[in-house]
């Protein structure tokens, strides 16, 4: 080879070895300028403190719950709780309410978005209490949306509630596991994770959710804002817009809004069965708290119903799935 060749060679080389140390700098740069924007964009994000209710979270930065949800409302929205027929007579209180949400609050309960979907929300939350605590009927003074809040427990169990199978929350003895709280706590397992969700010993003390109201409410703020499972939303997720449905979802009928809420809290108990009257009650509590409140039903968002929803957690397995098993 001549020598003005080999060199033509090594010359080529060369560049082209400093292009690559050149565009690899250029990358190393790129990558590093990006991981510090967003350490700086982190760092950057405003958090707001807003005393004993709101503290370090961004979600304090808007309206907190006591902004526009005074003592005279939730009187207003539970008017028959303690009406001498029902049966948890002076048990539940607004400031039993607001304790509980002050644990809740910085995680987005009822702190997201503008002031319209935190009302709304609140609603939603509310509905599901009022409907699930609910001595109305449809004759009741008052109608029956008027009486949430009227039980704190369970009262005709026919059974203790207990999962013998469940070794991660098993059965104490002689504890029952029947239902309490303001979305009422059902089975062993149920009152384990909740326990554990809100730094309480509710496996060996269930009976703490029909003796201490704030514990109640605390423990269905809990469950309003936990998914039960890794990759589910939570009824919060689905209700605020967090959850973006995938094409499982959509094949299952299941679309964010209050519908979506009661898959997730109740499954196929309520959900799948077309317009049953124990998915309407819900709805009914969750719109008529939307009107007193001066939101307004019309404003109780879309995907309302989950009459034709496939429950996110089936209770059965389909014939092909038990086959398949």
């Amino acid at each position: 080879m001549k020598r003005k060749t080999r060199n033509r060679i090594l010359l080529t080389t060369l560049l082209v070895a400093a292009a690559v140390v050149l565009i690899g700098g250029t990358m190393a740069l790129i990558l590093t300028a990006g991981t510090w924007k967003v350490k700086l964009k982190e760092s950057q994000e405003k958090v707001c403190n807003k005393g004993w209710e709101c503290s370090g979270s961004k979600y304090c930065c808007n309206d907190t719950i006591t902004d526009f949800f005074k003592v005279y409302q939730f009187e207003t929205l539970f008017a028959k709780r303690n009406s001498p027929v029902a049966h948890a007579v002076g048990f539940w209180d607004y400031q039993s309410f607001i304790l509980a949400a002050a644990l809740f609050e910085p995680l987005g309960f009822c702190t997201t978005g503008g002031k319209q979907m935190q009302m709304m929300e609140l609603c939603a939350f509310l509905g599901h209490v009022g409907a699930k605590t609910s001595c109305g009927y449809g004759v009741a003074t008052g109608g029956p949306t008027a009486w949430g809040l009227c039980y704190n427990h369970e009262m005709s169990t026919d059974q203790g509630y207990c999962d013998k199978s469940n070794l991660q929350y098993p059965c104490v003895d002689g504890v029952d596991y029947y239902g309490r709280g303001a979305i009422p706590v059902y089975w062993n397992y149920n009152y384990g994770a909740a326990g554990d969700g809100i730094h309480v010993d509710l496996l060996h003390h269930p009976e703490y959710l029909e003796q201490n109201a704030t514990m109640a409410f605390m423990a269905a703020m809990w469950r309003w804002m936990t998914p039960m499972k890794k990759k589910q939303p939570s009824a919060h997720d689905v209700f605020v817009g967090n959850w973006k449905p995938t094409k499982n979802d959509t094949l299952n009928k299941r679309f964010p809004g209050f519908g979506a809420t009661m898959n997730v809290l109740y499954g196929d108990q309520i959900c799948g069965k077309g317009y049953a009257d124990s998915m309407n009650v819900i709805i009914s509590h969750y719109q008529y708290y939307l009107d007193l409140m001066g939101v307004g039903r019309e404003h109780s968002g879309d995907n309302r119903d989950c009459a034709e929803q496939v429950a996110f957690n089936p209770s059965y397995k389909p014939d092909d799935q038990q086959q398949a098993s």
